[in-house]
């Protein structure tokens, strides 16, 4: 019988302590880490084995996961923190975090420079808390073809379809396109019901005329629901959203040409200094209508 893999995950935020959960209920070995103890500490009474630092949590690792806000935290963990010079050669980096493309090229210059015996793999996922709970993240991957065999169990344990794009930087560069489509299919759920409303129309009826339609995907529908309850509760907090965004533009050669993508974005950060950045991106609903 094949050795159980043993997969550390360092950060454990809303998306990552989901992941993490979901890897320790699939059976594998799974320690965790994160710079505050207490979404460890809450793992650990599930099973998982807590971590004092990532140097100790990647210590004879054969995966480890990084699922953290941006590319300087994901370059700390693995320079200041130790993490890289802590892991095994051969193991795997799955660097899982929304990065960018230029972020993700750091990260394999890093790798490349101080240890070429760890294989990296770039694999953002698609999705939410609310699919990061159920297992039903969509993980776009890319890197080398030889080690998808070895990952495939913790690829399948946080989500229900892997996507193979191509070397190191294409799933980052895939997760770009996905978040931007998001963004506008919800600044025109926002924009939408807001011209219900000013044409005279209450949110329940424009709902119900929205249900089960054509043109509203489960992601959209999921979103109209909550928002009829008027429930911002973050599952994608807006100030990421909006991070997201920024990154499409900042790693495209010619952002002039993406004039509305740009007022999207100073419109959202309008609604941040509103004081809304850590409610759910679908609270541009709420403000847009105040």
């Amino acid at each position: 019988m094949a050795r159980t893999q043993r997969v550390a995950v360092l950060g454990l935020g809303g998306m990552g302590r989901l992941m993490a959960a979901r890897i320790l209920h699939a059976g594998l070995g799974t320690v965790v880490w994160n710079r505050n103890p207490e979404p460890a500490r809450r793992l650990g009474e599930q099973g998982a084995e807590v971590a004092d630092s990532p140097p100790d949590a990647v210590r004879g690792a054969d995966i480890v996961i990084t699922m953290v806000t941006d590319a300087e935290a994901v370059l700390s963990i693995a320079t200041d923190r130790g993490m890289l010079a802590a892991m095994r050669d051969g193991a795997i980096w799955a660097q899982m975090s929304t990065i960018g493309v230029a972020g993700t090229e750091r990260v394999a210059a890093l790798v490349a420079e101080r240890r070429p015996g760890v294989v990296l793999l770039d694999a953002p996922v698609s999705g939410s808390r609310g699919p990061a709970e159920q297992g039903k993240l969509a993980v776009l991957a890319s890197g080398p073809e030889e080690v998808r065999d070895r990952i495939a169990p913790v690829f399948d344990a946080v989500g229900q379809r892997t996507v193979w794009l191509g070397p190191v930087g294409a799933g980052s560069r895939m997760k770009l396109v996905t978040n931007l489509l998001l963004a506008f299919v919800n600044e025109g759920i926002a924009e939408s019901l807001t011209l219900g409303r000013a044409l005279g129309l209450d949110v329940p009826a424009m709902l119900d005329a929205l249900r089960g339609s054509p043109l509203v995907a489960p992601w959209a529908s999921e979103k109209l629901e909550r928002i009829g309850r008027d429930d911002y509760s973050p599952q994608y907090p807006l100030r990421l959203a909006l991070k997201d965004v920024r990154l499409a533009l900042a790693d495209v050669d010619d952002a002039a040409r993406f004039t509305v993508t740009e007022c999207l974005a100073a419109w959202w950060q309008q609604v941040v200094e509103q004081g809304l950045g850590d409610e759910d991106l679908t609270v541009v609903t709420r403000a847009i209508g105040r």
